[in-house]
């Protein structure tokens, strides 16, 4: 028998704590592949997933906080990050003039359309900053804030559990495209 999702109304403000750095730019430590054969490295620095295969999830679990992640994506490209796990926020290869929706860049899947594609093309680095409290999310895609503090209703397809009151990891789809990170930097959100 299912049980009903929390509301996870945030009453107090809250301030940002310490930056964590949850890649290091040399190893996957505090990362663990999961779901398929791994095909995640570090090269000069930069995680890649050659292709499609294993997903990957931090080895912490986070409540609220605000996530920067620099990443780049081909020709064609399709990933997401899961916000504990389990609401993602869409990277995939969207035309700039393409109507905005849920399924495409920046998006939070299934859910909650940006407002405008801002990306900066495959190929290129591109820059998320995803601020979570709650069910309460922000996404600024490339300095431009394309979702502002919009509540996501549900888990996405691809969560790892749907216990939304609980602390998550971070994880990052590794089963559809390749895909690089270059920096991936969550601050916790403390009370």
């Amino acid at each position: 028998m299912g049980e009903k999702a929390p509301y996870l109304v945030r009453n107090a403000e809250g301030r940002l704590g310490q930056p964590i750095e949850l890649f290091n730019g040399k190893d996957l430590t505090g990362w663990v592949p999961f779901g398929g054969d791994n095909n995640w490295s570090v090269k000069d620095g930069v995680l890649v997933n050659e292709k499609a295969g294993a997903n990957l999830k931090t080895e912490q679990k986070f409540e609220d906080f605000k996530l920067e992640v620099e990443f780049k994506y081909g020709q064609g490209g399709n990933s997401g990050i899961y916000l504990r796990g389990r609401y993602e926020v869409q990277i995939e290869d969207s035309p700039a003039d393409r109507h905005p929706g849920s399924l495409y860049f920046s998006g939070i899947y299934g859910f909650l359309s940006p407002s405008e594609i801002v990306t900066n093309g495959p190929d290129q680095w591109n820059k998320y900053e995803i601020t979570l409290k709650g069910r309460m999310v922000t996404v600024v895609a490339n300095g431009k804030t394309v979702i502002s503090n919009q509540e996501i209703p549900g888990i996405t397809g691809g969560a790892l559990d749907s216990k939304e009151g609980e602390a998550g990891p971070i994880y990052l789809q590794g089963d559809h495209t390749g895909i690089e990170f270059r920096k991936i930097v969550i601050t916790p959100i403390e009370y």
